[in-house]
């Protein structure tokens, strides 16, 4: 009888190395298109593609990129733990203080250079030492905020839609984003009524999902948390907005304000697809802008940069998060 569990355990590890065995293929064949298109632009140049990378990467003020991405990271910084701060206080601990959480979240860009599960992880150790606030229900606010990011980025994403859907409509040569994106807004915003109603109990009422322990943020959060933390994380995007525009004019790609306001989102979003090194939003890049296929290459340099100077406030605030967890 002890032995029963062991195939069930089998199975899991074999559909746990097939789906990154799928995930790392998928990433594979997202290099390999955009290597493609780089490769033909630097062709059409008579040029190699590592030249062409060259002159793409050495007409760049690599100073005033500093001076513009340094001052945003640390702004994303104290927007992004102001968000953490006011949800964990919504739903796990409503005395915890801003300048206690700062370390904490800080030291958690470290992690996340592994894996951003095991980053949120510190957290949810410090709420449980700390405010004895059990694991599940730390995550369930990590739950919530993930969901207010996503439909942060389809507001923001929707706005540019209606304001310049002729951006839309001239980048849908690859895909038919002018089909897809209006598609994709319109579930949106039909599905978080339904969302809102089931977790607070006004539909569904004999169902008993809602009431699993990582959803007890979604069942106490109240109509007017979702606004108002959308609206807390809204200087991160706006900034972003303006940064990657400023970027990609000092990387010569013409690119507006406009225009990022309607695609930064949707390549946020493919960011957060489980592919590594980000791919899906490597081959959005490509698709948005194909007159610009070097985008991809100017994609890893951005995030590259984010995580490793986030990484580097953590390391900063490591002495203090070593003493709120370890005392």
């Amino acid at each position: 009888m002890s032995d029963a569990p062991e195939p069930q355990e089998k199975k899991k590890s074999i559909a746990s190395l097939l789906f990154k065995a799928l995930t790392w293929l998928l990433s594979a064949g997202c290099f390999y298109l955009v290597y493609t298109k780089i490769a033909s632009a630097a062709s059409r140049e008579g040029i190699s593609v590592l030249q062409y990378l060259q002159d793409f990467f050495g007409g760049v003020n690599w100073w005033l990129w500093l001076a513009v991405m340094i001052p945003y990271s640390c702004f994303f910084f104290l927007v992004d733990t102001h968000v953490t701060w006011r949800a964990i206080r919504w739903f796990n601990a409503p005395s915890l203080g801003f300048t206690k959480i700062l370390p904490i979240r800080a030291s958690a860009y470290i992690l996340a250079l592994v894996n951003e599960q095991v980053g949120k992880g510190a957290m949810s150790l410090y709420l449980l030492k700390t405010y004895k606030v059990p694991g599940w229900q730390a995550l369930s606010t990590m739950i919530f905020i993930g969901i207010v990011e996503i439909y942060q980025l389809l507001i923001f994403s929707s706005v540019g839609v209606a304001l310049r859907f002729d951006y839309v409509q001239q980048a849908s040569t690859l895909l038919p984003l002018d089909i897809i994106l209006p598609c994709v807004l319109v579930v949106a915003a039909l599905y978080f009524p339904i969302h809102f109603t089931y977790f607070r109990g006004y539909i569904f009422k004999g169902s008993r999902l809602r009431e699993i322990g990582v959803l007890h943020a979604l069942r106490n959060a109240k109509l007017w948390h979702y606004p108002l933390a959308v609206l807390f994380k809204a200087p991160n995007l706006i900034g972003a907005v303006v940064v990657y525009a400023i970027a990609l004019n000092l990387f010569q790609v013409d690119a507006t304000v406009g225009q990022m306001l309607i695609f930064l989102p949707l390549i946020f979003l493919a960011a957060a697809l489980p592919l590594p090194f980000h791919a899906g939003a490597l081959l959005l890049w490509t698709v948005l802008f194909p007159d610009y296929p070097e985008v991809g290459a100017f994609s890893l340099v951005m995030h590259t940069f984010f995580v490793l100077f986030n990484a580097l406030i953590g390391v900063a605030f490591l002495p203090r998060a070593n003493k709120e967890l370890f005392g």
